[in-house]
C-alpha cells in the first residue's frame, strides 16, 4: 500500500492531501455519531418539560425602571468597571486575540471630469447605434455593460432609471445617454408586442438522440400520439403513459406555468418557447421540434396580456483616469509620510479635515473587515497581527479609495481590557448603583401599597405570565430573576423584598400559580427535545478544541 511504499517523495503528498485528511474526517465523523446516538429523552423530562410549557403566574408588582432614575451625579470609575468584569469573568472572556485599526480614507472614486469625459465618448456613439441595421452585432462589436435581450419585456416590469420615458419611445426612437448605476445608457426601442404574462401548458415528449428514438421513428410514435388524441383518446392520460418527460407528468396534472421572462431566458428552448408564448393561442395544440426530441403541445392558458417592448441598452462605464487615482495615491503617500504615531495620524487627519474611522474587532483567521465593504482585505488582516501597536500602514487601495491605517487596539486572549469592556459594562455597574438608590429611597415599607405610595407609582397587575418566556413587556422586557420570583410557590400570598433586575426593580406579590391546558403530545415533545440535544453535537467539536493544544500556523501563509 501506499503507506509501506519505498519511495516517500512520492508518496508524500498523497498523504498529506488525500489520506490523512481522509482519516480525520472519518474520525469527526464517528465523534459526532456517538455524541448523537447518546442523545436520550427519559420520561421524566418530557412532563417536566410539558409541566413547565404549561406553567402561567399571575402577580401583583410595583415596578420602577432605571431610566426614572435620572441622578446625574451617579459616575462610574474605572477601577469599578474593572471589579465587575473580574467579578463576572465568565461571562468576560474571550477565547483569541482581536485587533483593532484607524484608518483615513481618500477617494479614487471618478472625478466630475471623469465622468464628462466618460459622457462624451458614449454621446459620440449615439447616431451609429440609432443606425445600425444589426444592433446584436453592433453591441457585440462595440462593448455594452447591458447585455443585449432579444427578448420582450413586459411595460409594467421595466424598473431602470428613467423608465417611464424608455417604455414611451417609438419603435427605432433613442433616448439618452442618461446614468444608470455606474454607467451612462442609450437606449433604443426595437420592437413592442402584446405578450401574455403567464403560459399553462402542458406537453408530451418523444424524446430523440441520446437515450431516445431514432429522428423518424420519433416522428411516428407523435404523429401516432397526435392522432389518437384527435379521436379523443384523453391528453392527460396518453401523456402519463408515453411522455418522455417525468418530471412534467407528475405535478398539477402535467401542467407546467411560465412567466415571460422564464420562456424568454436562455435556459429555455426557442422553439418551445416561439410556439408557447407568440404563435399559439389558448385551447390550440401543435407538434413542435426541438433539440430534445418532438413535442405535442397544448397550451392550456395564457393569462394577464400587456404590451411587451425589446429594448438595446448601449452601456459604457464612467472610467475614473490615471489623474483621478493618482491624486488620490498621492495625497494617501503624503499623509502617511508624515504620521509616525497615533497623535500625528489624527492631528494630520484633523487638518484635511478627513473623519477617523474605526474597524470592528479582527481575528487573525478573518479574510474580510466588514467595515471595509466586501472588497477582499486578507492583506490588511495580516499585516495588523504582523505589527505593533501604533504602526503606521502605507497607501492600501480598498475598493474606490486609498486608505491609510495605523494599529490601534491589541486586544489579547482572556478577560476583557477596559478599553474593551468600557462601553458593554459602565451602564451594568451604572444600573447597579442606581438599584441601590432606588430601592434606598423609594421602596419604603413592606406592603405593595408603601411601595407604591413612596415610589409615586400604581400597583400594578400581570395575569398569564409563561414560564418558559422570560421576555414579559410586563418586567420591562427579558427578566430572569423577575421570572423566578413569579414561579416561587413559597412567594403565592407574600411581598417580595424589592428585587434589582436588568432593566429596573421590581417588588411582587405571587397572586397564582397554576398551568394552561397541554398542548402537546409526550412524543412532540419528545422530539422536540431530542433535537435540542443532537442540535448540542455541533458544538462538541468546540470541547475537543478547548481540551487540545492547537498550534495554528496557517495565518503565516495565507
Amino acid at each position: 500500500g501506499i503507506k509501506k511504499s519505498k519511495n516517500v517523495e512520492e508518496t508524500r503528498p498523497v498523504m498529506e492531501q488525500l489520506i490523512e485528511p481522509t482519516i480525520q474526517q472519518l474520525l469527526n465523523s464517528k465523534y459526532q455519531n456517538i455524541v448523537q446516538q447518546s442523545a436520550y429523552v427519559p420520561t421524566w423530562l418530557i412532563e417536566k418539560q410539558k409541566a413547565d410549557n404549561a406553567a402561567i403566574s399571575s402577580i401583583s408588582y410595583v415596578y420602577l425602571p432605571y431610566a426614572s432614575n435620572t441622578d446625574t451625579t451617579i459616575k462610574v470609575s474605572d477601577d469599578e468597571i474593572m471589579g465587575y468584569v473580574k467579578k463576572h469573568a465568565k461571562s468576560f472572556e474571550k477565547e483569541e486575540e482581536t485587533r483593532m485599526f484607524s484608518y483615513v480614507g481618500f477617494d479614487a472614486a471618478a472625478s466630475a471630469s471623469d465622468s464628462m469625459a466618460s459622457l462624451n465618448q458614449i454621446t459620440t456613439l449615439k447616431q451609429e447605434f440609432a443606425a445600425t441595421p444589426d444592433v446584436k452585432a453592433y453591441l457585440a462589436k462595440t462593448g455594452t455593460e447591458l447585455a443585449y435581450l432579444d427578448g420582450y419585456t413586459i411595460k409594467s416590469q421595466l424598473k431602470m432609471p428613467k423608465a417611464d420615458t424608455i417604455k414611451s419611445l417609438a419603435i427605432g426612437q433613442t433616448y439618452g445617454p442618461y446614468l444608470d448605476g455606474n454607467n451612462y445608457v442609450i437606449a433604443r426601442m426595437m420592437s413592442t408586442q402584446t405578450i401574455a404574462d403567464s403560459v399553462f401548458c402542458r406537453h408530451i415528449l418523444i424524446r430523440t438522440g441520446e437515450g431516445g428514438l431514432s429522428d423518424s421513428l420519433a416522428h411516428k410514435r407523435i404523429d401516432s400520439v397526435i392522432a389518437a388524441i384527435k379521436v379523443g383518446a384523453d391528453f392527460k392520460t396518453v401523456m402519463e403513459k408515453v411522455s418522455d418527460d417525468k418530471v412534467a407528468t407528475k405535478e398539477n396534472g402535467g401542467v407546467m406555468k411560465f412567466n415571460a421572462a422564464q420562456i424568454q431566458s436562455e435556459n429555455f428552448d426557442q422553439d418551445f418557447a416561439k410556439y408557447i408564448l407568440f404563435d399559439g393561442k389558448k385551447g390550440e395544440s401543435k407538434m413542435v421540434h426541438t433539440k430534445f426530441g418532438y413535442h405535442y403541445i397544448n397550451i392550456v392558458d395564457q393569462k394577464n396580456y400587456e404590451t411587451a417592448v425589446k429594448v438595446a441598452y448601449l452601456a459604457k462605464p464612467i472610467i475614473v483616469s490615471n489623474e483621478t487615482v493618482g491624486a488620490a495615491s498621492t495625497a494617501a503617500l503624503q499623509f502617511a509620510s508624515g504620521v509616525k504615531n497615533r497623535a500625528q495620524f489624527e492631528e494630520n487627519a484633523k487638518k484635511l479635515n478627513k473623519p477617523v474611522m474605526l474597524s470592528q474587532e479582527v481575528k487573525q483567521g478573518d479574510y474580510s473587515i466588514q467595515t471595509l465593504g466586501q472588497t477582499a482585505t486578507r492583506g490588511i488582516v495580516r499585516w495588523l497581527y504582523e505589527n505593533d501597536l501604533g504602526t503606521v500602514s502605507e497607501p492600501t487601495e480598498v475598493g474606490d479609495k486609498y486608505i491609510v491605517y495605523i494599529v490601534s487596539a491589541v486586544n489579547k486572549k482572556g478577560l476583557l481590557s477596559l478599553s474593551e469592556a468600557k462601553t458593554r459594562v459602565e451602564i451594568l455597574v451604572k444600573n447597579e448603583k442606581k438599584a441601590k438608590q432606588i430601592i434606598e429611597t423609594k421602596f419604603k415599607g413592606n406592603t405593595l401599597e408603601s411601595y407604591a405610595a413612596s415610589a409615586g407609582v400604581p400597583v400594578q397587575k400581570a395575569d398569564s405570565i409563561s414560564f418558559i418566556n422570560p421576555n414579559v413587556p410586563a418586567f420591562g422586557g427579558y427578566e430572569i430573576k423577575f421570572l423566578g420570583a413569579a414561579f416561587n410557590k413559597e412567594m403565592q400570598g407574600k411581598v417580595s423584598a424589592p428585587i434589582a433586575g436588568n432593566n429596573g426593580v421590581i417588588a411582587m406579590r405571587v397572586d397564582m400559580i397554576g398551568a394552561k391546558p397541554a398542548m402537546a403530545d409526550n412524543e412532540s415533545v419528545r422530539q422536540t427535545l431530542l433535537q435540542a440535544q443532537k442540535n448540542a453535537s455541533s458544538r462538541a467539536g468546540n470541547a475537543l478544541k478547548k481540551a487540545a493544544k492547537i498550534d495554528d500556523n496557517r495565518f503565516k501563509f495565507y
